[in-house]
């Protein structure tokens, strides 16, 4: 069952995916902001589908989006945004996090494959030395041209 999962549930999160694993699942990981689901975000998402049988999305909080994207950010509360990824075929789950990085929650899920998008090389990936350390996989999606959400809004800002 899908289901949306806040940062005071991580624990029921975390009993979900172990679970999963019994069954003998495959858990993928990956976060970001997702304000504003564009092909680029859908491709992504789709893509790391494809990596395992659940798929877990860390969505930042509407805090941390404004720390990150600043100001006039999100564009699209955290409710929003978490309904429109859990919407997407591939997603099982979706949870917030308020960390700067889901680090945390990374090392909590011990995820078997942890990706990102393009415009992160694995150096800069939060996670991915221990994902890593255990065997886990870890995957860069191209980034596809023309979508990106803080693009996106600064050509719509310039059109007003």
């Amino acid at each position: 069952m899908k289901k949306v999962y806040t940062t005071t549930e991580w624990p029921a999160l975390l009993q979900q995916c172990t679970q999963w694993k019994k069954d003998g699942d495959t858990l993928v990981f990956t976060n970001g902001c997702f304000d504003g689901l564009h092909p680029g975000h859908r491709a992504l998402l789709a893509f790391a589908g494809e990596q395992g049988k659940r798929l877990i999305v860390a969505l930042n909080d509407d805090a941390g989006v404004r720390k990150l994207k600043g100001t006039g950010r999100p564009r699209n509360t955290e409710a929003l945004r978490a309904k429109a990824i859990l919407e997407q075929s591939a997603v099982d789950a979706v949870v917030f996090f308020g960390d700067p990085t889901p680090e945390r929650l990374i090392r909590l899920l011990h995820p078997d494959c942890l990706i990102k998008g393009g415009d992160y090389s694995p150096e800069t990936i939060a996670g991915a030395d221990f994902v890593r350390s255990y065997g886990g996989r870890l995957l860069i999606f191209p980034r596809i041209s023309g979508f990106s959400s803080s693009d996106l809004y600064a050509e719509k800002k310039e059109k007003l």
